[in-house]
């Protein structure tokens, strides 16, 4: 018998897969915030995109396309939370430059820009189909 070797947990990939009434929205949103196109991965019914420097990929499937895959029905984000995603800032200005595009592209803002503590400034910021995240700068 053949011995295989599995592949340790610490060197697969990982992704995030989200549903979304509007795939192509989605895409205009996120291009509009300057996330970074998973090319050859986007279609009809998927916006996917690699976020920070390893590359994590954000998949955002339409979502009866969603539903099928994961055996049940999305979250309603007005109602609930699912996950929020964290990017790290360089600056003060960053992370209102951050909070000001989003609302640009026809997301919200659940978190204004503010001073947090410890030295953290940051705000909270949604998608339009209410997906968050948080952009986060530590001055101290």
């Amino acid at each position: 018998m053949k011995s295989t070797e599995s592949t340790p947990i610490h060197d697969r990939e990982v992704w995030a897969n989200l549903p979304v009434e509007d795939v192509e929205q989605t895409r205009e949103f996120y291009r509009e915030l300057g996330f970074k196109p998973n090319e050859g991965r986007n279609g009809e019914h998927l916006a996917s995109f690699l976020v920070g420097d390893s590359d994590f990929i954000v998949h955002f499937f339409q979502r009866d396309i969603f539903e099928q895959a994961s055996g049940g029905n999305a979250a309603d984000l007005t109602k609930r939370n699912e996950i929020m995603f964290t990017i790290s800032a360089d600056s003060k200005s960053e992370v209102d430059e951050w909070a000001r595009k989003a609302k640009k592209a026809g997301g919200s803002l659940f978190n204004k820009p503010a001073e947090i503590q410890n030295g953290w400034y940051g705000c909270g910021l949604a998608d339009p189909d209410g997906h968050k995240w948080n952009v986060f700068y530590n001055g101290s």
